[in-house]
Protein backbone atom coordinates (compact mmCIF):
# COMPACT_ATOMS: atom_id res chain seq x y z
CA UNK A 1 0.00 0.00 0.00
CA UNK A 2 2.75 2.20 0.94
CA UNK A 3 4.85 2.50 -2.12
CA UNK A 4 1.33 2.97 -4.40
CA UNK A 5 -0.09 5.76 -2.23
CA UNK A 6 3.70 7.51 -2.65
CA UNK A 7 4.08 6.80 -6.09
CA UNK A 8 0.77 7.91 -6.84
CA UNK A 9 0.96 11.15 -5.06
CA UNK A 10 4.39 12.14 -6.77
CA UNK A 11 2.50 11.71 -9.69
CA UNK A 12 -0.11 13.87 -9.03
CA UNK A 13 1.95 16.36 -7.64
CA UNK A 14 3.76 15.44 -11.04
CA UNK A 15 0.70 16.08 -13.02
CA UNK A 16 0.07 19.41 -11.11
CA UNK A 17 3.46 21.30 -11.60
CA UNK A 18 2.93 24.54 -14.03
CA UNK A 19 6.16 26.16 -14.55
CA UNK A 20 7.15 27.60 -11.04
CA UNK A 21 4.26 26.70 -8.98
CA UNK A 22 2.30 24.42 -8.08
CA UNK A 23 -2.27 24.47 -9.10
CA UNK A 24 -4.19 23.06 -6.49
CA UNK A 25 -6.02 20.99 -9.46
CA UNK A 26 -5.70 21.15 -13.09
CA UNK A 27 -9.11 21.98 -13.82
CA UNK A 28 -11.11 23.31 -10.84
CA UNK A 29 -8.33 25.92 -9.36
CA UNK A 30 -6.22 26.43 -12.36
CA UNK A 31 -3.89 29.14 -10.32
CA UNK A 32 -1.46 29.21 -7.39
CA UNK A 33 -3.44 29.50 -4.05
CA UNK A 34 -1.32 30.64 -0.71
CA UNK A 35 -2.01 28.08 2.21
CA UNK A 36 -2.21 25.13 -0.43
CA UNK A 37 1.32 26.32 -1.16
CA UNK A 38 2.33 25.49 2.25
CA UNK A 39 0.85 21.99 2.84
CA UNK A 40 2.11 21.16 -0.38
CA UNK A 41 5.66 22.13 0.20
CA UNK A 42 5.65 20.09 3.11
CA UNK A 43 5.15 16.68 1.35
CA UNK A 44 6.87 18.00 -1.87
CA UNK A 45 10.39 18.43 0.14
CA UNK A 46 10.88 14.42 0.35
CA UNK A 47 10.71 14.29 -3.50
CA UNK A 48 11.55 17.58 -4.80
CA UNK A 49 12.61 20.08 -2.73
CA UNK A 50 14.12 22.62 -5.24
CA UNK A 51 10.41 22.59 -6.68
CA UNK A 52 9.11 23.31 -2.78
CA UNK A 53 11.35 26.17 -2.95
CA UNK A 54 10.78 27.62 -5.87
CA UNK A 55 6.55 27.07 -5.14
CA UNK A 56 7.08 29.03 -2.03
CA UNK A 57 9.18 31.28 -3.38
CA UNK A 58 7.07 32.22 -6.33
CA UNK A 59 4.35 32.83 -3.54
CA UNK A 60 6.24 35.41 -2.18
CA UNK A 61 7.51 37.05 -5.29
CA UNK A 62 3.93 38.52 -5.00
CA UNK A 63 3.40 39.60 -1.60
CA UNK A 64 2.33 43.15 -1.54
CA UNK A 65 4.15 45.91 -0.01
CA UNK A 66 2.67 46.33 2.87
CA UNK A 67 3.07 42.26 3.89
CA UNK A 68 0.30 40.87 2.98
CA UNK A 69 0.54 37.34 0.81
CA UNK A 70 -2.65 37.31 -1.58
CA UNK A 71 -4.32 34.14 -1.12
CA UNK A 72 -4.24 33.76 -5.18
CA UNK A 73 -1.93 34.18 -7.39
CA UNK A 74 -3.15 34.41 -11.34
CA UNK A 75 -0.99 32.84 -13.62
CA UNK A 76 -1.17 35.37 -16.99
CA UNK A 77 -1.48 32.14 -19.10
CA UNK A 78 -5.08 30.94 -17.82
CA UNK A 79 -7.74 33.02 -19.69
CA UNK A 80 -10.18 35.24 -17.55
CA UNK A 81 -12.75 33.22 -18.19
CA UNK A 82 -10.87 30.07 -17.06
CA UNK A 83 -11.84 30.72 -13.40
CA UNK A 84 -14.06 32.83 -11.24
CA UNK A 85 -13.47 35.06 -9.77
CA UNK A 86 -10.57 36.08 -12.14
CA UNK A 87 -7.95 39.04 -12.27
CA UNK A 88 -10.35 41.08 -14.14
CA UNK A 89 -12.67 41.42 -11.28
CA UNK A 90 -10.26 42.16 -8.32
CA UNK A 91 -8.91 44.68 -9.82
CA UNK A 92 -5.54 44.81 -7.81
CA UNK A 93 -3.24 47.84 -9.08
CA UNK A 94 0.46 47.05 -10.06
CA UNK A 95 2.46 46.66 -6.75
CA UNK A 96 6.20 46.17 -5.93
CA UNK A 97 7.07 45.45 -9.40
CA UNK A 98 4.09 43.50 -10.61
CA UNK A 99 2.02 44.10 -13.41
CA UNK A 100 -1.46 44.95 -12.42
CA UNK A 101 -4.22 42.37 -12.14
CA UNK A 102 -1.24 39.67 -10.70
CA UNK A 103 -3.35 38.61 -7.77
CA UNK A 104 -6.51 38.88 -4.66
CA UNK A 105 -6.34 41.54 -1.89
CA UNK A 106 -7.19 38.62 0.14
CA UNK A 107 -5.11 36.57 2.45
CA UNK A 108 -4.95 33.23 3.58
CA UNK A 109 -3.40 31.27 6.96
CA UNK A 110 -0.06 31.83 7.28
CA UNK A 111 1.16 28.42 7.43
CA UNK A 112 4.25 29.03 5.30
CA UNK A 113 6.81 29.38 7.73
CA UNK A 114 5.57 26.15 9.39
CA UNK A 115 6.27 24.38 5.35
CA UNK A 116 9.56 26.43 5.24
CA UNK A 117 10.68 25.15 8.02
CA UNK A 118 9.78 21.55 7.26
CA UNK A 119 11.13 21.87 3.59
CA UNK A 120 14.53 23.02 5.60
CA UNK A 121 14.80 19.80 8.01
CA UNK A 122 14.70 17.62 4.59
CA UNK A 123 17.30 18.95 2.94
CA UNK A 124 19.93 17.26 4.66
CA UNK A 125 18.69 14.51 3.12
CA UNK A 126 19.19 14.99 -0.32
CA UNK A 127 22.60 15.92 -0.28
CA UNK A 128 24.85 18.67 0.46
CA UNK A 129 23.85 21.07 -2.28
CA UNK A 130 20.28 20.87 -1.39
CA UNK A 131 21.28 22.20 2.09
CA UNK A 132 23.10 24.63 0.92
CA UNK A 133 19.83 25.65 -1.18
CA UNK A 134 18.48 25.73 1.88
CA UNK A 135 20.41 27.91 3.47
CA UNK A 136 19.77 30.68 1.07
CA UNK A 137 16.15 30.33 0.67
CA UNK A 138 15.45 30.57 4.54
CA UNK A 139 17.66 33.75 4.03
CA UNK A 140 15.74 34.83 1.04
CA UNK A 141 12.26 34.02 2.69
CA UNK A 142 12.54 35.18 6.03
CA UNK A 143 12.04 39.12 6.02
CA UNK A 144 9.31 38.48 3.81
CA UNK A 145 8.01 35.94 6.35
CA UNK A 146 7.92 38.03 9.04
CA UNK A 147 6.64 40.86 6.80
CA UNK A 148 3.24 38.31 6.34
CA UNK A 149 3.22 38.16 10.29
CA UNK A 150 3.55 41.81 10.98
CA UNK A 151 0.90 42.71 8.33
CA UNK A 152 -1.32 40.21 10.29
CA UNK A 153 -0.65 40.60 13.84
CA UNK A 154 -0.82 44.82 13.42
CA UNK A 155 -3.48 45.78 10.68
CA UNK A 156 -5.46 42.68 11.27
CA UNK A 157 -5.62 43.37 14.82
CA UNK A 158 -9.21 44.89 14.94
CA UNK A 159 -10.64 43.96 17.78
CA UNK A 160 -7.59 44.82 19.50
CA UNK A 161 -6.86 41.81 21.63
CA UNK A 162 -4.27 40.37 20.05
CA UNK A 163 -5.79 38.38 17.06
CA UNK A 164 -5.79 38.64 13.37
CA UNK A 165 -9.23 39.14 12.12
CA UNK A 166 -10.28 37.56 8.29
CA UNK A 167 -12.42 39.79 6.65
CA UNK A 168 -13.90 37.12 3.91
CA UNK A 169 -14.81 33.47 4.35
CA UNK A 170 -12.43 32.86 2.01
CA UNK A 171 -9.15 34.40 4.20
CA UNK A 172 -9.45 31.49 6.51
CA UNK A 173 -9.44 28.35 3.84
CA UNK A 174 -12.67 26.89 5.30
CA UNK A 175 -15.01 29.27 2.95
CA UNK A 176 -18.66 28.27 3.32
CA UNK A 177 -18.21 26.60 7.35
CA UNK A 178 -20.74 27.34 9.68
CA UNK A 179 -18.56 28.41 11.73
CA UNK A 180 -19.56 32.06 9.65
CA UNK A 181 -23.07 31.22 9.20
CA UNK A 182 -23.94 34.28 12.24
CA UNK A 183 -22.02 36.75 11.44
CA UNK A 184 -22.79 36.57 7.60
CA UNK A 185 -26.48 36.47 8.04
CA UNK A 186 -25.36 40.20 8.81
CA UNK A 187 -23.86 40.61 5.10
CA UNK A 188 -26.45 41.26 2.43
CA UNK A 189 -26.82 38.53 -0.10
CA UNK A 190 -27.99 40.22 -3.44
CA UNK A 191 -28.46 37.22 -5.90
CA UNK A 192 -28.06 40.48 -9.09
CA UNK A 193 -24.38 40.05 -8.26
CA UNK A 194 -24.39 36.33 -9.76
CA UNK A 195 -25.76 37.85 -12.83
CA UNK A 196 -23.10 39.92 -13.43
CA UNK A 197 -20.26 37.81 -12.27
CA UNK A 198 -20.96 34.24 -13.50
CA UNK A 199 -19.84 31.32 -11.38
CA UNK A 200 -17.46 29.15 -12.91
CA UNK A 201 -17.04 26.74 -10.54
CA UNK A 202 -20.33 24.60 -10.52
CA UNK A 203 -19.66 24.35 -14.27
CA UNK A 204 -16.89 21.70 -13.30
CA UNK A 205 -17.80 20.32 -9.81
CA UNK A 206 -21.50 19.33 -8.45
CA UNK A 207 -23.29 22.22 -7.28
CA UNK A 208 -24.82 20.09 -4.59
CA UNK A 209 -21.27 19.77 -3.49
CA UNK A 210 -20.40 23.52 -3.48
CA UNK A 211 -21.50 26.70 -1.25
CA UNK A 212 -24.75 28.25 -2.30
CA UNK A 213 -25.79 30.83 -4.53
CA UNK A 214 -26.90 32.65 -1.44
CA UNK A 215 -23.53 32.20 -0.10
CA UNK A 216 -21.82 33.33 -2.98
CA UNK A 217 -23.54 36.52 -3.27
CA UNK A 218 -22.41 37.26 -0.52
CA UNK A 219 -19.10 36.37 -0.60
CA UNK A 220 -18.80 38.34 -3.88
CA UNK A 221 -20.67 41.27 -2.41
CA UNK A 222 -17.85 41.22 0.48
CA UNK A 223 -15.21 41.02 -1.94
CA UNK A 224 -16.75 44.11 -3.86
CA UNK A 225 -16.78 46.43 -0.80
CA UNK A 226 -12.87 45.79 -0.03
CA UNK A 227 -12.12 46.22 -3.68
CA UNK A 228 -13.72 49.28 -4.07
CA UNK A 229 -12.41 51.13 -0.24
CA UNK A 230 -8.92 50.03 -1.86
CA UNK A 231 -8.19 46.67 0.02
CA UNK A 232 -7.46 49.49 2.72
CA UNK A 233 -7.87 47.41 6.46
CA UNK A 234 -8.42 51.14 8.30
CA UNK A 235 -11.88 51.23 10.26
CA UNK A 236 -12.83 47.67 9.36
CA UNK A 237 -15.09 47.08 12.13
CA UNK A 238 -16.88 50.61 10.99
CA UNK A 239 -17.45 50.02 7.42
CA UNK A 240 -17.04 45.96 6.65
CA UNK A 241 -20.07 43.10 7.29
CA UNK A 242 -17.52 40.42 8.15
CA UNK A 243 -14.96 40.61 10.40
CA UNK A 244 -14.25 38.20 12.53
CA UNK A 245 -11.31 35.88 14.52
CA UNK A 246 -10.84 32.16 13.51
CA UNK A 247 -9.15 29.76 16.13
CA UNK A 248 -7.49 27.88 13.22
CA UNK A 249 -6.42 30.94 11.45
CA UNK A 250 -4.96 32.52 14.95
CA UNK A 251 -3.50 29.17 15.91
CA UNK A 252 -1.59 28.68 12.51
CA UNK A 253 -0.19 32.47 13.06
CA UNK A 254 1.41 31.72 16.45
CA UNK A 255 2.46 28.30 15.15
CA UNK A 256 3.91 30.35 12.45
CA UNK A 257 6.06 32.23 15.31
CA UNK A 258 7.42 29.12 16.65
CA UNK A 259 8.62 28.38 12.99
CA UNK A 260 9.86 31.87 12.51
CA UNK A 261 12.31 31.58 15.85
CA UNK A 262 13.70 27.90 14.55
CA UNK A 263 13.97 29.91 11.10
CA UNK A 264 15.47 33.33 13.16
CA UNK A 265 18.11 30.97 14.99
CA UNK A 266 19.55 29.28 11.66
CA UNK A 267 19.90 32.92 9.56
CA UNK A 268 21.09 34.89 12.35
CA UNK A 269 18.31 36.73 13.46
CA UNK A 270 16.40 37.08 17.41
CA UNK A 271 14.61 33.86 18.40
CA UNK A 272 12.88 35.61 21.30
CA UNK A 273 10.76 38.09 19.57
CA UNK A 274 9.31 35.01 18.04
CA UNK A 275 8.82 33.05 21.23
CA UNK A 276 7.01 35.95 22.85
CA UNK A 277 4.51 36.39 20.00
CA UNK A 278 3.67 33.13 19.94
CA UNK A 279 3.02 33.01 23.66
CA UNK A 280 0.80 36.50 23.31
CA UNK A 281 -0.97 34.99 20.20
CA UNK A 282 -1.63 31.79 22.01
CA UNK A 283 -2.72 33.91 25.08
CA UNK A 284 -5.04 35.59 23.11
CA UNK A 285 -6.99 32.32 21.91
CA UNK A 286 -7.26 31.22 25.65
CA UNK A 287 -8.74 33.90 26.70
CA UNK A 288 -10.74 35.14 23.75
CA UNK A 289 -11.99 32.43 21.74
CA UNK A 290 -12.56 29.64 24.25
CA UNK A 291 -16.18 29.72 25.36
CA UNK A 292 -15.96 28.28 29.05
CA UNK A 293 -19.31 26.93 28.89
CA UNK A 294 -19.15 24.19 26.22
CA UNK A 295 -15.42 23.83 27.27
CA UNK A 296 -14.91 24.64 22.82
CA UNK A 297 -12.75 27.10 20.71
CA UNK A 298 -15.25 28.91 18.63
CA UNK A 299 -14.90 31.99 15.91
CA UNK A 300 -15.59 35.71 17.39
CA UNK A 301 -17.86 37.99 15.29
CA UNK A 302 -15.34 41.31 15.92
CA UNK A 303 -18.26 43.71 15.27
CA UNK A 304 -21.11 42.19 17.64
CA UNK A 305 -17.59 40.46 19.92
CA UNK A 306 -19.92 37.55 19.82
CA UNK A 307 -18.83 33.59 19.59
CA UNK A 308 -20.67 31.26 16.72
CA UNK A 309 -22.86 28.95 18.31
CA UNK A 310 -21.46 26.66 15.77
CA UNK A 311 -19.01 23.53 16.75
CA UNK A 312 -16.52 23.33 14.04
CA UNK A 313 -13.16 21.64 13.07
CA UNK A 314 -11.32 25.07 13.17
CA UNK A 315 -12.18 24.88 16.99
CA UNK A 316 -10.03 21.87 17.40
CA UNK A 317 -6.90 23.82 15.60
CA UNK A 318 -5.69 25.47 18.68
CA UNK A 319 -4.44 21.87 19.60
CA UNK A 320 -1.62 22.93 17.68
CA UNK A 321 -0.10 25.39 20.12
CA UNK A 322 2.36 23.49 23.06
CA UNK A 323 1.96 26.62 25.06
CA UNK A 324 -2.00 26.14 25.62
CA UNK A 325 -3.27 25.43 28.60
CA UNK A 326 -3.60 21.62 30.14
CA UNK A 327 -7.66 21.96 30.68
CA UNK A 328 -7.87 23.39 26.88
CA UNK A 329 -6.26 21.13 25.18
CA UNK A 330 -8.05 18.47 26.91
CA UNK A 331 -11.33 19.70 25.65
CA UNK A 332 -10.13 19.87 22.99
CA UNK A 333 -9.48 15.91 22.58
CA UNK A 334 -12.86 15.65 24.38
CA UNK A 335 -14.82 17.53 21.34
CA UNK A 336 -12.86 15.57 19.13
CA UNK A 337 -13.66 12.20 21.01
CA UNK A 338 -17.47 12.92 21.02
CA UNK A 339 -20.00 12.01 18.68
CA UNK A 340 -20.10 15.09 17.34
CA UNK A 341 -16.79 14.78 15.60
CA UNK A 342 -15.69 11.07 16.39
CA UNK A 343 -11.83 10.36 16.03
CA UNK A 344 -10.95 6.97 13.85
CA UNK A 345 -11.46 4.18 16.88
CA UNK A 346 -15.01 5.51 16.42
CA UNK A 347 -15.50 5.66 12.99
CA UNK A 348 -12.93 4.56 11.08
CA UNK A 349 -12.25 7.75 9.06
CA UNK A 350 -10.59 11.25 9.95
CA UNK A 351 -12.54 13.73 11.62
CA UNK A 352 -15.54 15.77 9.38
CA UNK A 353 -15.36 19.31 9.04
CA UNK A 354 -18.15 19.96 11.44
CA UNK A 355 -20.42 18.75 14.02
CA UNK A 356 -22.14 15.56 13.08
CA UNK A 357 -25.38 16.12 15.38
CA UNK A 358 -26.00 19.64 13.85
CA UNK A 359 -29.27 19.51 12.35
CA UNK A 360 -27.72 21.28 9.56
CA UNK A 361 -24.74 19.06 8.99
CA UNK A 362 -24.33 18.47 5.38
CA UNK A 363 -22.31 15.53 4.14
CA UNK A 364 -21.18 16.50 0.44
CA UNK A 365 -21.28 20.35 0.64
CA UNK A 366 -17.76 21.62 1.42
CA UNK A 367 -17.10 22.42 4.89
CA UNK A 368 -20.20 21.81 5.97
CA UNK A 369 -19.47 18.24 7.13
CA UNK A 370 -17.16 16.68 4.73
CA UNK A 371 -13.70 15.35 5.83
CA UNK A 372 -10.53 17.23 4.62
CA UNK A 373 -6.96 15.86 4.71
CA UNK A 374 -5.19 19.10 5.28
CA UNK A 375 -7.15 19.80 8.60
CA UNK A 376 -6.69 15.96 9.62
CA UNK A 377 -3.30 16.51 9.27
CA UNK A 378 -3.05 19.79 11.41
CA UNK A 379 -5.10 17.87 14.12
CA UNK A 380 -2.54 15.31 14.13
CA UNK A 381 0.21 17.42 14.64
CA UNK A 382 -1.89 18.96 17.74
CA UNK A 383 -2.03 15.93 19.66
CA UNK A 384 1.44 14.64 18.81
CA UNK A 385 2.33 18.21 20.56
CA UNK A 386 0.43 17.20 23.58
CA UNK A 387 1.62 13.97 24.36
CA UNK A 388 -1.61 12.18 22.67
CA UNK A 389 0.53 9.71 20.39
CA UNK A 390 -1.73 6.49 20.09
CA UNK A 391 -4.59 9.00 18.72
CA UNK A 392 -2.19 10.55 16.44
CA UNK A 393 -0.95 7.63 14.88
CA UNK A 394 -4.62 6.19 14.33
CA UNK A 395 -5.75 9.46 12.99
CA UNK A 396 -2.55 9.03 10.86
CA UNK A 397 -3.60 5.46 9.53
CA UNK A 398 -7.16 6.80 8.92
CA UNK A 399 -6.05 9.53 6.69
CA UNK A 400 -3.93 7.40 4.86
CA UNK A 401 -6.36 4.32 4.24
CA UNK A 402 -8.81 6.78 3.36
CA UNK A 403 -6.97 8.18 0.53
CA UNK A 404 -5.54 5.20 -0.72
CA UNK A 405 -8.89 3.49 -1.15
CA UNK A 406 -10.38 6.61 -2.38
CA UNK A 407 -7.71 8.55 -4.55
CA UNK A 408 -6.02 12.08 -3.89
CA UNK A 409 -9.52 13.90 -3.86
CA UNK A 410 -9.75 17.65 -2.71
CA UNK A 411 -12.23 16.58 0.08
CA UNK A 412 -14.44 13.23 1.15
CA UNK A 413 -17.50 11.74 2.25
CA UNK A 414 -17.71 11.98 6.03
CA UNK A 415 -19.49 8.56 6.39
CA UNK A 416 -18.65 6.58 2.88
CA UNK A 417 -15.11 7.82 2.35
CA UNK A 418 -16.08 8.53 -1.04
CA UNK A 419 -13.88 11.35 -3.06
CA UNK A 420 -15.64 14.41 -3.47
CA UNK A 421 -14.77 17.78 -5.33
CA UNK A 422 -11.66 17.70 -7.64
CA UNK A 423 -9.80 14.66 -8.32
CA UNK A 424 -5.87 14.59 -8.01
CA UNK A 425 -5.55 17.51 -5.63
CA UNK A 426 -2.29 18.53 -4.97
CA UNK A 427 -2.30 18.87 -1.13
CA UNK A 428 -4.09 15.48 -0.84
CA UNK A 429 -0.93 14.11 -2.22
CA UNK A 430 1.92 16.21 -0.76
CA UNK A 431 -0.05 15.54 2.61
CA UNK A 432 -0.01 11.61 2.01
CA UNK A 433 3.50 12.05 1.61
CA UNK A 434 4.46 13.07 4.62
CA UNK A 435 2.29 10.81 6.40
CA UNK A 436 3.47 8.24 4.85
CA UNK A 437 7.25 9.40 5.79
CA UNK A 438 7.27 11.36 8.79
CA UNK A 439 5.81 10.28 12.21
CA UNK A 440 8.10 12.77 14.72
CA UNK A 441 6.78 15.18 16.81
CA UNK A 442 6.25 18.81 15.10
CA UNK A 443 9.89 20.10 14.87
CA UNK A 444 8.45 24.11 15.22
CA UNK A 445 7.45 23.52 18.76
CA UNK A 446 10.81 21.88 19.95
CA UNK A 447 13.46 24.66 21.54
CA UNK A 448 15.06 26.54 19.24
Amino acid sequence: MSADLWNSAVQVLDTNWSDDHMVPSRRLYPHQWSWDAAFIAVGLAYVNPTRAWRDLRSLFEAQWPDGRVPHIVFDPRTAEDDYFPGPGFWEVPAYGGRPARGSTGLVQPPLHAVAAWEVYRRAAAHGVACAHEAGAQLAWLYPRLVAQQEYLTRRRDVSGDGLASIVHPWESGLDNSPSWDSAMAAVPADLRLLERYRRRDIENADAAHRPTDLDYSRYVGLVVNYRDAGYSDAQLAQRHDFVVECPSFNAILAAAELALAHIAAVVGADPDQHRRRAREITAAISTHLFDPRTRTFRSRDVRRRALSPARCVNGLMPLLLPDLPTGQAEAIMAEARSARFGLPERTGLPLPSYDRTAPDFDPLRYWRGPTWINVNWLLRRGMLMHGYHGEAEDLRTAMIRLVHRSGHFEYYHPDTGAGIGAPAFSWTAALCIDLLADRSVPAYARAA
